[in-house]
């Protein structure tokens, strides 16, 4: 059976106490961030990050503080996930400028290549970029699981909204670690 795990947003500027945009919740799930890539090393599956990477007058900086701007420190996934990969070959990392993980990337092109029976999503936010891959995934018919102690938001009603909104309207499995 292939697997997919997918690690949206675990960045510097939401989940490390100097990061532009952190909150306290996207922080307390890195651990279990971590359990599952350990999971999907051991058996050898594919691990893919999608990371935003906006450019310095990106038009999503209307609605949120300037974050994540490509090739900063910023922009980079979180060094406890970082050293958790080391050299493990099954790695792919996806920039994205947009909430959806498929929106003018390649990853639907990279889950064509996989062919996973599987698709796990993690990380932040809940309600905005997590969802909204979880959206596209649904719409290419991929079986989707999210755990929920693994996906974090700033707003816990929009957390649990969006978990709702995942199972019910994407038919997407929430699972607990």
């Amino acid at each position: 059976m292939e697997k997919v795990l997918i690690v949206v947003d675990m960045l510097n500027d939401f989940v490390h106490k100097n990061g532009v945009l952190f909150f306290q919740q996207g922080a307390d799930i890195i651990d279990a961030v971590k359990k599952r890539i350990g999971a999907y090393m051991e058996e050898g599956n594919t691990i893919i990050f999608l990371c935003d990477a906006h450019a310095e007058n990106d038009k999503e900086f209307e609605r949120f503080p300037a974050h994540a701007i490509k090739k900063t420190w910023g922009a980079g996934v979180v060094a406890k996930l970082v050293d958790t990969i080391g050299d493990y070959k099954n790695v792919v990392c996806i920039p994205k400028t947009r909430y959806s993980g498929f929106y003018g990337t390649p990853l639907g092109g990279e889950l064509n290549i996989h062919k996973p029976d599987k698709v796990e999503v993690v990380g932040v936010c809940t309600s905005i970029c997590v969802m909204d891959t979880v959206g596209g995934l649904a719409n290419r018919d991929y079986k989707t699981v999210v755990p929920m102690n693994a996906v974090a938001d700033f707003n816990a009603q929009a957390h649990n909204i969006a978990l709702t909104r995942m199972n019910t309207l994407y038919g997407a499995e929430i699972t607990q670690l």
